[in-house]
């Protein structure tokens, strides 16, 4: 009767646990709402950059590409353009990123203008004292009509007062501008100005930030990485405003795959912030000291912007070039130590096999070679506590009512025969961060996004599509959750279910309930991961299946053992139903 009692009991359990995670995701991380917007608002009445931004317009983004004056980008992996308007870098493409799997899908679109949906823009400006510098309603004169990576771009307003703006845009082969901010006083006195570099986002599009993964504001200061805020932590600050202390070696914004951010001239000292600019939408803000220009000098500030993808390689190539710390806008967290050159592998597997399943079975199956010698010791450790089995049930009968004689007892016995209880959760230990490396590493490489397997699986980064409940993809419809089981979670819970089929019988009758149900809850919690984990567990199964028949032919006492415990607990069953 306790036995049924604690089976119902590990039932209704599981199933709280797994109707319990969809309504706590989506209490703690609800999907954005839409922006209310208004519609007859102008022009000027929009304070792009002001933390205080009352009013927005709703545009649309093919017409408001259309209809600007624009310097026109193409670059090696990005294309799109510079709003003459206000001198804004807000329409960026990436060549070699597409928004979805479809075949006709077009590429991503990165930064929007102002008032869009996907509103994300770039800035560079002054302030200034008693001297008339360009705002965002300022109309620019360009030298040129593309911005490519063999021609820069120069942009300049003359302020009628005897002082010259410019800005020169370059390009690089990847997703880095470089913009050169230039004041020449032609006047006859002497001015102070503070050039200004910004970025300017909505969080309406931004990915979910989440406890293991980070999305949002984003720094590098006195060489740290900075992930400690949230948009809505920014919003709640005193005047919307997050001031950073140190020196900024880089600022802006990420999404899991896409990153937004400025580095500073390094030869002049800069102050970061965070300020909240409207209803949902940000700006990551560097603000470099009062400089003072004297009649007939000029003052420049060189400022680089990286408006692109999180490519690993790409990332630490910059990084080698002075900008400190930018490889780890990749947040790898912990277990970094173990993704990072797990990630490296990875990759050369791919690089052999050209395809990322195949190269994830490659590396499970490395993986699997590397903790064999681990996987030896575990089951002579469980070969030696079957061994002494006899008589430990002895003393655990002789000091039934002194547990602190049984203690030592029990140690006693394990240092005579030389048995450590520990050695078989060693393997255990050493395949959590392992595994949970792995998990991080399929989340964030950007490489693995849309990299298809065979079959139905065309894009080992996303969960399996071929959902039951929707008979494969022949009903309208997309299961929710962790009901969304596909045949990766099934191929799954069998495996698992057949490894602790093999495994030797636990002794508590409690415990072998729980190993007979859990691979089953593993299917619905799996189920909603990315299929390259999936693919990756699976394959582990299977390895650790083989591992187990070679190691019980290594170890015909488990095996006998096994089969003693199957026996007894076949006559247990029946015993408890006569």
């Amino acid at each position: 009767m306790d036995n049924q009692r604690n089976l119902i009991l590990a039932v209704v359990l599981s199933l709280a646990l797994l109707l319990g995670w969809d309504l706590v995701m989506s209490r703690f991380f609800p999907q954005p709402e839409a922006v209310v917007t208004s519609e007859n608002a102008t022009p000027e009445q929009i304070a792009a950059d002001s933390p205080t931004q009352a009013v927005e317009i709703e545009r649309d983004l093919a017409t408001e590409l259309a209809s600007a004056d624009r310097v026109r980008i193409d670059a090696p992996e990005i294309e799109g353009s510079i709003n003459l308007l206000g001198a804004r870098v807000d329409d960026i493409e990436f060549k070699t990123h597409r928004e979805t799997i479809a075949p006709d899908s077009g590429p991503v679109q990165f930064m929007a203008p102002l008032g869009t949906d996907l509103q994300h823009f770039a800035r560079f400006d002054w302030l200034g004292e008693g001297v008339t510098t360009p705002t965002a309603q300022t109309v620019w004169t360009a030298d040129g009509e593309m911005l490519t990576q063999d021609t820069p771009v120069t942009l300049s307003w003359d302020n009628g007062e005897g002082q010259v703006f410019a800005l020169t845009y370059a390009v690089d082969e990847h997703y880095m501008l470089t913009v050169r901010q230039a004041v020449t006083n032609n006047g006859e006195g002497t001015i102070a100005v503070r050039p200004r570099a910004l970025i300017n986002r909505t969080s309406e599009t931004a990915d979910r930030s989440t406890w293991n993964v980070h999305s949002g504001p984003i720094a590098s200061i006195d060489g740290s990485v900075n992930f400690d805020w949230d948009y809505d932590e920014v919003a709640e600050e005193p005047n919307g405003q997050v001031r950073l202390t140190g020196r900024p070696g880089w600022v802006g914004f990420t999404d899991i795959y896409w990153m937004s951010a400025l580095i500073p001239d390094a030869g002049a000292e800069t102050q970061a912030s965070f300020t909240e600019a409207g209803a949902d939408k940000y700006a990551a803000v560097l603000l470099y000291d009062t400089a003072t220009v004297g009649s007939g000098q000029t003052l420049e500030r060189t400022t680089q912007l990286f408006a692109g993808a999180k490519e690993s390689a790409v990332l630490d190539s910059y990084q080698d070039a002075g900008i400190e710390q930018f490889g780890l806008a990749i947040d790898w967290g912990w277990f970094r130590f173990i993704a990072w050159p797990m990630w490296q592998v990875l990759i050369f597997l791919f690089d052999l096999v050209g395809n990322f399943g195949l190269a994830i079975i490659c590396l499970t199956v490395i993986i699997r070679l590397l903790m064999f010698p681990i996987a030896q010791k575990q089951f002579a450790s469980m070969a030696q506590m079957r061994a002494v089995q006899p008589k430990m049930k002895a003393l655990q009968e002789r000091y039934k009512d002194d547990k602190a004689q049984l203690q030592q007892e029990m140690a006693k016995l394990y240092k005579e025969e030389k048995v450590n209880p520990l050695a078989g959760c060693l393997p255990i230990f050493l395949q959590i961060p392992i595994f949970f490396a792995l998990y991080k590493t399929l989340l964030l490489a950007i490489e693995m996004r849309h990299q298809p397997f065979y079959g139905w699986i065309h894009d080992l980064s996303a969960p399996d599509p071929a959902k039951i409940l929707n008979l494969f993809g022949l009903l309208p419809f997309d299961p929710p959750g962790f009901l969304g089981i596909g045949i990766l979670a099934v191929l799954l819970g069998f495996t698992m279910w057949l490894q602790f089929k093999l495994n030797p019988a636990a002794m508590d009758p409690m415990q072998q309930q729980i190993f007979m149900i859990m691979p089953w809850v593993l299917m619905f919690v799996m189920a909603p991961f990315a299929a390259g984990l999936l693919l990756y567990w699976i394959t582990s199964n299977l390895l650790t299946l083989a591992q187990q028949k070679y190691l019980y032919s290594r170890h015909p006492q488990l095996k006998a053992q096994a089969e003693k415990d199957a026996a007894d607990k076949a006559r247990a069953a029946e015993r408890d139903k006569a």
